[in-house]
């Protein structure tokens, strides 16, 4: 995606496949405003008016690591750098958590190079379409390993709030398990740590 004209296109074509607000965010990798406002967008061009222009342009940096994401060799050198971050500084953990979607398969890629278990955690925003974020609720999969009793590491692809990572954060500590650190390919906000865990991206995107 070069423009922001394919970011409207792309979440317009998101939305048609029934895919959520939140969900369009964490595939396009922009923040959930964003997210509705390009859905806006796509749907004010498709009934040829300006509605969706009412909202004010979003504060946002997009991020595409697609070429990274299609080839898993690619990967597998992105997740062992992100590896080499995590145990440079913190030595090994026990569960490597991989935030769903984007952030699974580079917990993947780590948790091999690592020789870790894997869980997964699917965020509440996933299934934001409006309102409080708050009122909605977050999982792990039971398909995966637990992370109850034992240390873990946290990845994600990008970080443009930090209300996932923090989520995900207490999602692992309520469910019995300790964060020790957090991974992350590119980080849109500039944070070193998220509620007492550290936090190492490969990338920090700084507006100027």
């Amino acid at each position: 995606m070069k423009n922001v004209d394919d970011l409207i296109q792309n979440a317009a074509t998101l939305a048609e496949r029934g895919l959520s607000k939140g969900e369009i965010a964490d595939e396009l990798n922009v923040s959930r405003e964003t997210a509705r406002w390009l859905v806006e967008r796509g749907d004010a061009a498709t009934a040829g008016t300006s509605a969706g222009a009412s909202r004010r342009e979003p504060d946002d940096i997009h991020v595409d690591w697609s070429a990274v994401g299609a080839d898993s060799g690619r990967l597998g050198h992105v997740g062992s750098a992100l590896a080499d971050l995590l145990v440079d500084a913190n030595g090994p953990a026990e569960v490597t958590v991989g935030i769903e979607k984007a952030g699974v398969p580079l917990a993947t890629a780590v948790a091999s190079d690592l020789e870790t278990d894997l869980a997964t955690y699917t965020p509440r925003k996933h299934q934001w379409e409006e309102g409080d974020i708050e009122d909605l609720g977050g999982s792990f999969s039971r398909n995966f390993a637990d992370v109850e009793g034992r240390d873990c590491y946290v990845i994600d692809d990008t970080v443009t709030s930090g209300t996932t990572l923090t989520e995900t954060i207490e999602a692992v500590r309520e469910r019995g398990g300790n964060p020790v650190a957090c991974a992350i390919l590119a980080d849109k906000r500039g944070v070193d740590e998220v509620e007492g865990v550290p936090v190492y991206s490969l990338l920090q995107v700084i507006r100027v």
